[in-house]
């Protein structure tokens, strides 16, 4: 016969036992996460706002891990140019690297920068890169090298333009001008005559412009609004240059290395959704940037179809110049460019310029 009483005092006994034995903790983890720029640039606020909540999310569905999130930008850490050499040294834990600046070491990243004049979309350009990326090893061994672990690529804008402090309407305006740009873009000069680039970052162009020290500066529209470049800049060359792969969220390898697997893999999705998130976003804000500029002053005028066209063939083939670099040194650079545009024609994009061709004397 069952002894209910009894069996009445033990579920009791195990009902307060449940509310007094505390669950078990989540392990915490702490990540450093930095960059040179602001926090007020796009990619960065988005850091803040969107990659950070979401793996706290998906760590959240188990409960087995939390992120104790410490996040450092604004140069407190690293500069802008020194995000890469910063992960490498521990200096921070996650970044996000300019790649622009890094042409050396990290080659295979400028795909998008030496195909001008292919695609005006972020979203189609972060895609295609990412999907490079994930296809071939190049761009995964270039940033093993620097002691890191390739996460997504990040695309923040839609398409470089001229920003100038003097009224502007065709290419011939640019002959003998000085262009402020990030670097490979200054390449887009070449075959301007007497045209000079001048390296600087966004938080340079604004002073560079003002002072004189260059004419133009080559950016895109959500940063000028973002850096004020209508104030000494009124006059906007709508060139459509295209979207560039700048961006690329990073992990220093020793600390990957130590991460449960279970994090890695949130952070790997995350990645991939953050990179459509800001390619998203750039899009977005693309249109309300021009008209901000308009508001704020500025003036657009666009490049005709016959100058867009003149321009891209006025440059060396800096595509095939890059593909036969890699080639070179024994990567498929042919076979990156060659998948990189189909991967853009398959989205509805086709170049100006045959970029695969052989390049010309």
């Amino acid at each position: 016969m069952i002894n209910f009483r009894t069996k009445a005092a033990a579920l009791g006994l195990l009902a307060a036992t449940a509310l007094t034995t505390p669950a078990l903790a989540a392990e915490k983890i702490t990540a450093v996460v930095i960059d040179g720029y602001p926090a007020k640039a796009l990619w960065v606020q988005e850091i803040t706002n969107f990659f950070i909540p979401e793996v706290d999310k998906r760590l959240a569905e188990t409960g087995n891990y939390e992120m104790d999130w410490q996040e450092s930008y604004g140069g407190a850490i690293v500069k802008p140019r020194g995000v890469l050499d910063g992960i490498k040294l521990g200096l921070g834990d996650i970044g996000v690297v300019t790649t622009i600046f890094h042409s050396s070491k990290l080659p295979s990243q400028a795909i998008s920068a030496v195909t001008p004049f292919v695609a005006a979309d972020s979203v189609a350009v972060a895609r295609a890169v990412d999907e490079i990326a994930k296809e071939f090893p190049t761009m995964q061994k270039e940033f093993d090298a620097q002691n890191q672990v390739y996460l997504a690529t990040g695309v923040v804008l839609d398409s470089y333009q001229l920003f100038s402090k003097n009224e502007i309407a065709s290419l011939k305006d640019l002959e003998g001008a000085k262009v402020a740009g990030a670097g490979l873009n200054l390449r887009y000069l070449e075959g301007i005559p007497d045209a000079a680039g001048v390296r600087g970052g966004l938080t340079d162009f604004y002073n560079m412009v003002q002072t004189g020290m260059t004419d133009y500066a080559m950016l895109w529209p959500e940063a000028a609004q973002t850096f004020k470049m209508a104030e000494v800049a009124p006059y906007m060359l709508k060139a459509d240059l295209g979207a560039v792969n700048t961006k690329t969220i990073t992990v220093n390898k020793d600390y990957w290395d130590g991460l449960p697997d279970e994090v890695k893999g949130v952070l790997r999705e995350v990645a991939v959704l953050y990179r459509d998130h800001v390619a998203g976003i750039a899009m977005e804000r693309a249109g309300e940037s021009l008209d901000a500029y308009v508001a704020a002053g500025g003036t657009i005028v666009e490049l005709s179809p016959e100058d867009r066209v003149a321009w891209a063939e006025a440059m060396p083939n800096i595509a095939a110049e890059w593909a036969k670099e890699l080639d070179d040194a024994g990567e498929p650079g042919t076979e990156m460019l060659n998948a990189y545009l189909g991967k853009l024609r398959d989205a509805g994009y086709a170049p100006v310029r045959d970029w695969a061709a052989e390049p010309t004397n």
